[in-house]
């Protein structure tokens, strides 16, 4: 079997919710683990769910991820719909904050996380780490990354890069700011103004051309520009066709996916996958026989 064939069915175990204790944060953090129920030497992948989502979010992929071998983390950020915070929670303005120092809790806690599902302590490798995220996630692993924001005086701000983590997927994730960010989003998520020179580490990007956010007036290539822009961002996936859902990556069903797209979500597995298993080190043949492969009229795949 070829490192892209469909695996067979592999038993997985998950486990919900797993509380880490965070007393300045007002609420506790809520993580989900998803594993192979077998193997050893599991690398992990760290999920950030975008704006209102879940540790439920992005089944799609972490089902596949995990039938490849990957152990799924999953935290609930501040913004989930589940927890119902409203502008007017005085963290609010800092959610964006929040995420980055919830994600380093979740790096930090990762033994704990690990022993809190029956049987996989002794089979994670901790030190194959990645981020992954979509649309605000992006965002948020971005800086982890390498990425940082420019604040009002124009220049970058606090550097958060973390070197313990050695892998990006970056998935519809928010462009540069260069005055076109709409007046709602200049007014609420001045945030999204990146610097990605910084991003160095070794990243996949994800975007899809008829992805038109509401939030800048430039057209979809805006989510290509951390390919564009970091060195770290090696590859970026065009999904033909798709928008902000990726084809439907955030649900089975959701009734949020605008493109819903079993080929898309393919690609974006699969892409992702290979990625991750040869930037991690699990199998150094699988990015180059994925790109080796027709993609159709699904989508393209461009390097640099």
């Amino acid at each position: 079997m070829s490192s892209l064939a469909a695996p067979p069915a592999a038993q997985v175990l998950s486990v919900r919710p797993v509380i880490l204790p965070a007393p300045a944060r007002g609420d506790d953090l809520q993580v989900r683990v998803t594993a192979p129920s077998a193997g050893a030497g599991l690398p992990v992948i760290v999920f950030a769910h975008g704006f209102g989502g879940s540790m439920t979010a992005g089944d799609p992929l972490v089902d596949h991820w995990t039938a490849h071998g990957f152990v799924v983390v999953q935290p609930t950020f501040l913004d989930s719909t589940t927890l119902g915070l409203t502008p007017a929670d005085p963290r609010y303005p800092t959610i964006w904050r929040t995420r980055v120092d919830d994600l380093l809790r979740v790096i930090d806690e990762l033994d704990t996380l690990v022993a809190a599902v029956p049987g996989l302590t002794g089979r994670v490798d901790t030190d194959r780490l990645a981020l992954a995220g979509h649309s605000w996630g992006g965002q948020s692993i971005g800086m982890l990354l390498g990425a940082r924001v420019v604040g009002a005086d124009g220049l970058p701000g606090e550097d958060r890069t973390d070197p313990r983590v050695k892998a990006g997927v970056l998935l519809a994730t928010t462009g540069l700011s260069r005055g076109d960010l709409s007046p709602f989003a200049q007014e609420h998520f001045a945030f999204m103004s990146p610097d990605f020179s910084g991003l160095t580490t070794p990243s996949i990007v994800v975007a899809g051309d008829q992805d038109q956010s509401l939030l800048s007036t430039r057209g979809p290539d805006w989510f290509t520009d951390v390919y564009h822009h970091s060195p770290g961002a090696r590859h970026l996936v065009t999904l033909h066709g798709g928008e902000h859902s990726l084809g439907g990556i955030q649900d089975y069903r959701s009734t949020e996916t605008t493109d819903e797209s079993p080929e898309r979500v393919d690609l974006v597995r699969r892409a992702t996958t290979a990625f991750l298993r040869t930037a991690l080190g699990v199998d150094e043949s699988a990015w180059s026989d994925l790109a080796s492969a027709p993609t159709g009229a699904v989508g393209r795949i461009d390097s640099k």
